[in-house]
């Protein structure tokens, strides 16, 4: 096994800001280690990757049960009620605190660190599923993304990888 590069598959299911990063913090983490890294984007995960998205990736607090109100500002660990999450302005404001607090703690907006993974050697892949449900081609996809495949295909290259769902 020595002699065998290590590798780990990234399932990225979800378009929202906060679960973009951890596939981004364990890819990078992962390249750093020389262990090969491919990305696989399915259902509303293709935000990550699809132009016109990628940079207006959101934080809805709603249903977040774990988002505390001194993650927004407010002094003391309550949890922010839902019904406070609905009110109008709040997805805009709770992203906006989320993107300070990602840059504050260094770590570079969605559309750099994808580009830093494929500068790395890292691997990215669309859903074709997804992509024919959404009514995408390849050519709304940021460059990096090698191609659309099936789920079959991407089980065939990532055989005996450390697969994670997002």
């Amino acid at each position: 096994m020595a002699d065998e590069n290590r590798h780990v598959a990234f399932i990225c299911s979800k378009g929202n800001l906060d679960m973009a990063y951890p596939a981004l913090v364990m890819g990078w983490a992962a390249l750093g280690n020389g262990i090969d890294v491919t990305i696989f984007f399915t259902f509303w995960g293709m935000d990550m990757i699809t132009e016109k998205r990628i940079d207006h990736l959101e934080l809805a607090p709603v249903g977040i049960t774990s988002m505390k109100m001194g993650m927004m500002g407010v002094p003391g660990d309550l949890g922010i009620p839902n019904l406070m999450g609905a009110l109008p302005g709040m997805t805009a404001f709770a992203t906006s605190v989320m993107r300070k607090k990602i840059a504050e703690v260094g770590a570079p907006p969605v559309r750099e660190y994808l580009q830093m993974l494929v500068d790395g050697g890292a691997k990215l892949y669309a859903c074709k599923m997804s992509v024919d449900m959404f009514g995408l081609r390849k050519e709304d996809f940021i460059d990096g993304v090698i191609d659309v495949v099936t789920a079959s295909d991407f089980m065939d290259m990532t055989e005996g990888a450390q697969i994670i769902f997002i």
